[in-house]
């Protein structure tokens, strides 16, 4: 008595997509929520009218907004795009390092002004702003 394909064999799996890969140094970062992180060029440090350096431990709490480069965003922030410049406050901040640079990381709420990174301004339709 010949018998067929039994039915309790398993059928044979399907073959899986490569996942694409991460380098073993450099982790992904996603934010959550309305958050942003900022590089900030200087390093606080000022120079007085007579060319004397303040430092930025010196100097009292910052009064005065200050302007960064927005390097990661999070989901649910609408306002801001990863390489605009944000104005913020810096004591409404937290510093953050990441892959050994110190960073800012801010809410979308504490931003004040957005200027747009030079590649999106040319997306806005001309005539479209008075």
């Amino acid at each position: 008595m010949a018998r067929g394909p039994s039915s309790d064999a398993k059928p044979a799996p399907r073959p899986r997509k490569p996942r694409p890969r991460r380098s073993a140094g450099e982790p992904e970062i996603r934010l959550t929520g309305d958050r942003l992180v900022v590089r900030v060029p200087e390093n606080g440090e000022r120079k007085s009218s007579g060319g004397l350096l303040i430092p930025a431990t010196a100097a009292p709490a910052p009064k005065r907004l200050q302007w960064g480069d927005v390097t990661l965003v999070g989901p649910d922030v609408r306002v801001a795009r990863l390489g605009d410049q944000v104005l913020f406050l810096p004591s409404s901040g937290l510093e953050v390092e990441l892959r050994g640079e110190d960073l800012v990381l801010l809410r979308e709420r504490d931003v004040q002004a957005v200027s747009p990174a030079p590649a999106s301004r040319s997306d806005r339709v001309p005539g479209q702003y008075l």
